[in-house]
């Protein structure tokens, strides 16, 4: 099992398990952006390890892109990583603001390279 953020700075081909504007099987909220998991990967919950891809604005299904930042749960053991288009890049601020809508439950450190 990679540490997360081993992952800082590498390309990865990401799947959403729920893209924009799906809905949470078990809490009901909408995600708006696209979430999904890198396939191989093992995160500390055992299972694979989740992602926030941002700065894509329709609803995909899979996603190569490159990983800029790990969102850390200092209360939680399943870290997130954060997912844009090669050419693009996110303030800290940016990327709380865009994750706000699930990360909101949780205490984090945002970790780059």
């Amino acid at each position: 099992m990679l540490q997360p953020k081993s992952y800082i700075g590498k390309m990865l081909e990401v799947k959403m398990d729920r893209p924009m504007g799906s809905k949470h099987p078990k809490y009901g909220f909408i995600y708006p952006v696209n979430y999904g998991y890198v396939p191989n990967t093992t995160s500390s919950d055992g299972e694979e390890l989740d992602c926030y891809v941002l700065g894509v604005f329709e609803p995909i299904n899979e996603f190569k892109g490159k990983c800029i930042a790990v969102i850390h749960r200092t209360n939680d053991n399943d870290d997130k990583l954060i997912i844009v288009p090669e050419e693009k890049d996110y303030s800290d601020d940016a990327i709380r603001a865009l994750t706000e809508f699930q990360e909101r439950f949780f205490e984090s450190i945002i970790i780059r390279k």
